[in-house]
């Protein structure tokens, strides 16, 4: 028996599949069951998804095989919307991973939930765990916090409340930005931190490089980065200075010397994100 041969009726509502973000034979059971045996098949990339089709032997057999992704959002919805008010059972791929991580596919669930049709999960693959699984750092407590800003007062602002979480930070970059995004995350988490750069998971170049923010910013700053980037950051250690300490470590540094050469003591000696030391010595320059 072929996998196209285990079709069957799903109940009218709508199926979120997990899609491989690289090894093709990473596709669930499940998920091939679906995508046998669903009405409509709906995806971020409809190419990807009849090619892991083709793959999977799982055949079209007609049935309608819709674009669903953030430019035609808007217009998509509606119509997909009166297919599950017609009773259909309508399945939601993303492009390589689980949907609604850092995918389209929210809206969706969104509206189908306000209309009041079932919504039904068939999980699998993710790049966010599958990079926590192999970064080497803690991962009892995390925050997946996707892609930043691109704005740079945005970004900034995003980073100076990342580093404020208790927990591991899971972040998607492009492989063109990463070189900025480390620098960034040096000046305001601290390139001390440990992090796990991984990219290309589970392909034939997969790559992950486990060292400090500091590190990996050398590490790779001659080099061209192919695949997207799931860079895992530990979380920083608690402040070991309260306000006062800093604010009388301030004062001292600043008295012989320049504001950056300052900062740059007061951050080491106290173990304090420099930019967080930055900020206090601007306003205490202010307030002279």
């Amino acid at each position: 028996m072929t996998t196209s041969d285990i079709s069957a009726p799903f109940a009218p509502g709508l199926y979120l599949i997990a899609t491989p973000i690289g090894a093709a034979r990473d596709i669930t059971l499940r998920a091939l069951d679906l995508l046998a045996g669903c009405d409509v098949l709906v995806a971020e990339d409809t190419r990807s998804l009849r090619r892991l089709m083709e793959i999977h032997g799982v055949s079209v057999n007609g049935r309608p095989v819709l674009a669903y992704h953030d430019h035609n959002g808007e217009k998509m919805r509606p119509r997909l919307m009166s297919y599950l008010r017609d009773g259909k059972s309508v399945l939601y791929a993303s492009e390589a991973g689980t949907p609604l991580v850092a995918d389209p596919g929210y809206q969706l669930a969104r509206a189908a939930i306000s209309e009041g049709h079932a919504l039904h999960t068939a999980p699998g693959p993710s790049a966010m765990l599958a990079a926590l699984t192999v970064a080497g750092l803690p991962s009892d407590r995390f925050a997946f916090l996707g892609f930043a800003p691109a704005q740079g007062g945005a970004r900034r602002k995003f980073l100076t409340e990342a580093a404020q979480i208790p927990a591991t930070l899971v972040f998607y970059e492009s492989p063109k930005r990463i070189d900025r995004f480390l620098r960034e995350l040096c000046d305001i988490l601290g390139g001390e931190r440990q992090a796990a750069l991984c990219r290309e998971l589970t392909k034939k170049h997969e790559e992950v490089l486990r060292m400090s923010l500091q590190e990996l910013t050398l590490a790779i700053e001659d080099r061209t980065l192919r695949g997207e980037i799931v860079l895992v950051v530990a979380r920083g250690e608690k402040p070991r200075a309260d306000e006062d300490a800093l604010d009388e470590a301030l004062e001292g540094a600043l008295a012989t010397q320049s504001l950056k050469q300052a900062v740059a003591q007061v951050a080491a000696e106290l173990r304090l994100p420099r930019r967080a030391v930055y900020q206090a010595a601007l306003k205490k320059e202010k307030d002279r």
